[in-house]
């Protein structure tokens, strides 16, 4: 009788940032220390490496027979739900191996704790102004899934009551609206002395330095406003404990994703025509190209682009020519 190996594999992105892909390659190491008794690998679906194949490749080479895998994510959207998924079935089929595939940060009063503990960081080295005078504006990553938008706005209000400030709103760094420029212009028009911007994202990149510089643009025209840039949650202790509660939840069968909203399982308003979409990687065609910087962490030296010469197709976004989202974001 074959006796079973446990191995665990972080999913991640991947990003053009080299902050960025260290600051995750550290989370592995974080997860290696916290779950000494398993194998730890991670990759990514695109623009760095390792891929998620090759880790993948490791364990298998370490003699595991069982995969514990987790989406190196906040929230579950399409590349939690669909291009990760896809890649581990297809991992799992060619070589004979069990993967079972864990959830998402989500949700949790832990990831709650290390976002209200960057918050408070910010307060602390600046000014003070009474919290009933000052407004939140939490930034999340965005997606074209109204399920993970949504979770942004939860996470938001969490904060807002839970801090107590005057006023809070939510906006995203990209595909949906409203993107942070046009959302911090709407805030500065109500009235609040301080206004704190806080990422909500794993890890800094492009889209967290797109943020903060919005954030100065924005500032440098309201003198009369106090602007601050609250710090994201790289790796909070309380971020490493879900991730390994997140490990430990796919061994008691807790591992599920909350699909009650989910436009690829159920008609949701204006979402309709993703209902039963085919579960494949959009990743495939940057997925390990050669990378122009050596060392443990590579970073991939062409620009990504959604060139559909390929054979996958997307549904349509609805809001896509909104006015405050994503297509402002096109350069003219």
């Amino acid at each position: 009788m074959m006796i079973e190996k446990l191995g665990v594999m972080l999913c991640g992105h991947g990003s053009r940032d080299l902050d960025a892909v260290q600051e995750f390659g550290a989370l592995s190491e974080h997860l290696k220390k916290r779950l000494p008794k398993y194998p730890v690998e991670f990759g990514y679906l695109e623009f760095a490496t390792p891929i998620i194949r090759t880790g993948l490749d490791k364990l298998k080479a370490a003699g595991v027979t069982r995969v514990l895998a987790v989406p190196g994510m906040l929230f579950a959207a399409g590349h939690a739900k669909n291009d990760i998924p896809s890649v581990l079935n297809t991992y799992a089929a060619a070589n004979k191996l069990t993967i079972n595939y864990g959830k998402e940060l989500g949700i949790d009063p832990k990831m709650l704790r290390a976002a209200g503990d960057r918050i408070q960081q910010a307060l602390d080295a600046n000014t003070h102004v009474p919290l009933h005078e000052t407004m939140l504006v939490v930034v999340g990553r965005g997606s074209s899934d109204p399920d993970a938008n949504s979770n942004v706005s939860k996470v938001t209000r969490m904060l807002w009551e839970g801090f107590g400030f005057g006023w809070a709103e939510t906006a995203y760094s990209g595909v949906t609206f409203p993107l942070v420029a046009p959302a911090l212009e709407h805030a500065t028009r109500l009235g609040y002395k301080r206004i704190i911007v806080f990422p909500y994202f794993l890890f800094t990149g492009i889209l967290v330095e797109r943020i903060y510089q919005s954030t100065d643009e924005v500032a440098a025209s309201h003198s009369e406003i106090e602007f601050i840039k609250a710090p994201y949650l790289n790796d909070h202790p309380a971020v490493i404990d879900t991730f390994v509660e997140r490990v430990e939840q796919i061994l008691i069968g807790e591992n599920a994703m909350n699909c009650q909203l989910c436009k690829y399982r159920t008609q949701v308003l204006g979402f309709e025509a993703d209902v039963g979409a085919v579960q494949e990687s959009h990743h495939h065609h940057v997925e390990g190209i050669s990378a122009e910087q050596d060392g443990p962490f590579k970073l991939i030296s062409l620009p990504h682009t959604h060139d559909h010469s390929h054979d996958h197709t997307h549904a349509p976004y609805p809001h896509a020519n909104h006015p405050l989202g994503p297509v402002t974001l096109k350069r003219k």
